[in-house]
């Protein structure tokens, strides 16, 4: 049977009226995170996350509750966000299916301790690191891809052996709701939880004391989550996003530099953390990037991207007037800017003559609008973005690898993507996270199941070079002090015998 297609804007724009209209979320208080806190801890404590078959049992129920419900999570994204069917299966669905495949195909390799390199000291000794679950983690998804960006670090967290209570955006509501109801029935109801709270609630959440936060969400909420998570000595992983420069060089293939930003920047209505947020275009580029990106804009959406099955929403009115707001003063608009408040509609957006103290470059945009900056040279570019705080993501578009190499190498950036846009932050096999403004700690992958394990030091001993070691022992003789200091001399050419102690 064929999939069916995505819904209409007006059989979405229905949907939306009825959300008003009689849909409530149901919110759970910090009460009912305090019992799912206990359950879980006596969980862990009995060990039911340890063995390898758990957790595979698990991981597998996941790609299957997916798989089960592809037209439920379809639905539920549509009423959230407008999201095209194409977009929840290829950037949500298929993306957590991929990441949990992947922990099932390397758990067993991931599990084993990690031998390390001996030398004639340690001949008759194991050194190893073993990776240990943490405990119970707290993750909280943000709204823009609520599905993935709640289930990618359940899948480390539960790869890590850890219990888990997860806390999806109340902003997708529809969304937060179907993971609410769908995760106790398939995965272990005493290790894994749903918390149905806001925002507002999450520093006094975090007070409860868990093993590991990770979180996805705005730089203020994120501050307010590390600030709580210190009072307890409680680790954080922060994805924060923040303003992504897209570098255009005067050498590239303008056309599909285009497409590859256009698609980029305007799915999910330009919500993504990851999406490039401003083009920094070499001036000799400028009006055939724009020529370009216009006529990206009309393949993508039609004349009219109102009625494209293939174009989102703002996700609530908050964010649809605070993104209007930006767009009525910054730069001119060279295409789209059209908006219809009743349908929280924002238009695809180019801006032209914008300046770098416009309001839509003090803040992440979040919205389905692109400003187009001009700059001389590659110098200027660096310099634009190195004097701003570090971003998730820096993109450049350019044939000439030299300037590839200095973008690279001369910005600071959670990621770095070179003649494309977003695909680094969905490979199973990159890490991503940020670094400074944008974030700390990273995911996907391996990185996932590191992020939610203790990295343990372990030395086994043997008792049969006594008459080596017994040097360290007092009463310490001048003479045993030249062995070791000689001992250390070798050390830096050999490893080695300091480690005698």
């Amino acid at each position: 049977m064929s999939a069916p297609p995505s819904p209409s804007p007006t059989r979405w724009f229905k949907a939306l009226r009825r959300t008003r209209l009689g849909d409530t979320f149901l919110k759970a208080s910090p009460v009912v995170c305090t019992e799912q806190l206990k359950r879980a801890r006596a969980a862990f404590q009995a060990g039911r996350m340890a063995m390898e078959s758990f957790r595979l049992a698990q991981l597998e129920a996941l790609v299957r509750m997916l798989a089960e419900h592809e037209c439920d999570f379809v639905d539920a994204l549509c009423r959230d966000l407008h999201k095209p069917r194409f977009e929840t299966v290829v950037s949500e669905l298929i993306l957590v299916k991929n990441e949990a495949l992947y922990a099932i195909n390397n758990l067993s390799k991931w599990m084993e301790p990690q031998h390390v390199e001996r030398n004639l000291a340690t001949s008759l000794d194991e050194c190893m690191v073993v990776s240990e679950p943490l405990g119970v983690v707290l993750v909280v998804g943000a709204w823009c891809s609520p599905v993935q960006l709640c289930l990618v670090p359940l899948v480390g967290a539960i790869a890590a052996g850890n219990c888990v209570i997860i806390n999806p955006s109340d902003t997708s509501f529809h969304t937060a709701e179907l993971l609410h109801r769908l995760i106790p029935s398939y995965l272990d109801n005493e290790c894994y939880h749903v918390l149905l709270a806001s925002a507002s609630d999450l520093p006094e959440i975090v007070d409860l004391k868990f093993d590991h936060v990770f979180f996805t969400g705005n730089s203020a909420d994120g501050s307010k989550v590390a600030q709580a998570a210190a009072r307890t000595l409680t680790p954080v992983s922060l994805v924060l996003g923040g303003k992504n420069p897209c570098y255009v060089d005067q050498h590239c293939d303008v056309s599909t530099a285009a497409r590859r930003i256009a698609w980029a920047r305007f799915q999910n209505a330009g919500q993504s953390a990851a999406a490039p947020d401003y083009v920094l275009c070499h001036a000799e580029a400028q009006v055939r990037l724009l020529q370009a990106l216009r006529c990206s804009l009309l393949h993508f959406y039609g004349a009219d991207p109102r009625e494209s099955r293939s174009f989102g929403r703002m996700v609530n009115a908050e964010n649809f007037n605070r993104v209007r707001d930006m767009l009525g003063k910054s730069g001119k608009v060279a295409v789209g800017g059209q908006v219809n408040e009743a349908e929280k509609y924002i238009a695809p957006t180019l801006l032209t003559d914008v300046e770098e103290t416009d309001p839509i470059m003090q803040q992440e945009i979040f919205g389905p609008i692109l400003p187009i900056l001009t700059v001389r040279n590659v110098d200027e570019a660096i310099s634009f973005i190195c004097r701003r705080e570090k971003p998730l993501c820096v993109y450049v578009y350019s044939s000439n690898r030299k300037v590839i190499s200095r973008l690279m190498e001369e910005t600071s950036s959670g990621s770095f993507c070179a003649n494309d846009s977003i695909l680094q932050s969905l490979m199973v096999v990159l890490p991503f996270g940020g670094v400074g403004a944008s974030g700390m700690g990273a995911y996907h992958g391996r990185s996932s199941f590191d992020t939610f394990s203790h990295r343990k030091s372990c030395l086994l001993r043997s008792t049969r070079i006594e008459c080596v070691t017994y040097l360290r022992y007092p009463p310490y003789e001048d003479r045993n002090l030249s062995l070791m200091t000689w001992a250390s001399t070798l050390s830096s050419k050999s490893q080695g015998w300091c480690q005698i102690l």
